[in-house]
């Protein structure tokens, strides 16, 4: 898949996950407001979040295009990786806290949950169409997994638009889920301190999404390596012309998504010019590029392998 279609498909979950979200919170504050519910409250701010989560993201998304300008030489790419930054602190402020707030205040004064019927189509509701967003998030973050164990792969994902969304889907349907058990041990058990508890629990979960999320956006704000094959075979394709002697240092860096950046520090023959050099590295670059679309610049450095610069008496510090 093409860097492109990539990120245009980054961009459709998104638009998917807000469409749903903001729909969802206007429906689950209609029914916190008529029924009194500190976890139907707590979902609704959920859905607020997100839905300022997913504008964030677009924005991030609209930038990181901006093309590259003379105090911005490599592009503007890594606002997409700022801007995820940025939801998971508010995920953290603006749900988990507010949710635990309002669910000890719920403890502290607890007061019966009003319509169980209205809660409960509001929420179920709910859970259909987060499971909708998140299945769409799923497909799109499956297909590019392949085969890579799940975890390695979240862990590994240079396109945070697509892990941001599955994740708050993810915790959007745990949190209903836990919103529907509050309401109905409530009404059912006539404990209405239960409702504050399932509000405590939401934000609980949000606090964790978050610190996960931040976890993940910070690698990739200072900057991440590429995958493991495209420097191998970087260093292959290197190592393979006959005119160099081998290749020193391969360092890459994800700019973006689809924006890597290599340099190359390669051991060139001595009986080479510096015009056949030229000619070498630049198909060399052309041929990198070719296998690996998302290669955007290829930095090359020709000198002496370290251990051959050394004279004899360094050699042992070499």
């Amino acid at each position: 898949m093409s860097g492109g279609r990539e990120t245009e498909s980054s961009g459709i979950v998104v638009w998917v996950a807000l469409g749903a979200n903001l729909a969802i919170a206007a429906a689950k504050f209609a029914a916190a407001f008529a029924t009194g519910s500190a976890s139907t409250l707590s979902e609704a701010i959920h859905s607020v979040v997100d839905s300022g989560n997913e504008g964030l993201m677009l924005l991030g998304m609209k930038r990181a295009r901006k093309p590259p300008d003379r105090y911005h030489p490599f592009g503007y790419a890594r606002e997409l990786y700022f801007w995820p930054f940025v939801v998971a602190l508010v995920i953290f402020v603006g749900g988990a806290v507010v949710s635990i707030g309002e669910g000890i205040a719920r403890i502290l004064h607890p007061e019966p949950v009003g319509s169980l019927w209205i809660n409960n189509l509001v929420l179920c509701a709910a859970l259909v169409f987060e499971s909708m967003s998140w299945r769409i998030a799923w497909r799109h973050f499956n297909g590019a997994r392949r085969d890579a164990p799940l975890l390695r792969h979240l862990h590994a994902s240079k396109d945070p638009t697509v892990f941001v969304v599955l994740f708050e889907d993810s915790a959007a349907i745990l949190g209903v889920v836990i919103a529907l058990a509050a309401v109905n041990a409530d009404k059912l058990l006539g404990l209405p301190i239960l409702d504050g508890v399932g509000s405590v629990l939401i934000g609980v979960l949000l606090a964790l999404t978050a610190s996960w999320l931040v976890y993940e956006t910070k690698s990739l704000l200072i900057g991440e390596a590429a995958r493991s094959d495209i420097v191998d075979e970087t260093r292959r394709a290197i190592e393979a012309l006959p005119e160099a002697m081998r290749a020193n240092e391969i360092l890459t860096v994800h700019l973006g998504p689809d924006d890597v950046l290599v340099v190359a520090s390669i051991d060139m023959r001595d009986d080479i010019s510096a015009g056949q050099v030229e000619k070498i590295l630049a198909r060399l670059e052309s041929s990198i590029k070719q296998q690996f679309p998302e290669i955007a610049r290829v930095f090359t450095e020709v000198r002496s392998s370290p251990v051959d610069a050394c004279t004899p008496s360094e050699a042992g510090a070499c």
